[in-house]
């Protein structure tokens, strides 16, 4: 038996890229911190809109900050990343 591609089993998605430190990219769009996540575009979304991830708004658009990001994931203790305000 031959199998068709609506029963072949995609492997996991992984990352192309590692997560970006706070320096070198000090934020990032809703989906990118998504796909960090493993979530889906529209989960990240709604995620974001209930406060699980951290966002910054400017007018309409909403960003993640990468240091908030990383704290969250535990790859950064909390002193270490750069502070948002002056």
């Amino acid at each position: 038996m031959t199998r068709t591609q609506s029963t072949t089993r995609r492997p996991p998605r992984r990352l192309r890229r590692p997560l970006p430190s706070a320096t070198e990219q000090p934020t990032m769009t809703i989906p990118e911190a998504g796909t960090f996540l493993g979530l889906a575009r529209c989960t990240a979304y709604e995620a974001a809109a209930r406060g699980e991830i951290p966002t910054l708004e400017f007018g309409r658009r909403k960003l993640v900050p990468t240091a908030k990001l990383r704290q969250m994931l535990g790859l950064d203790p909390m002193g270490d990343s750069i502070s948002l305000t002056s």
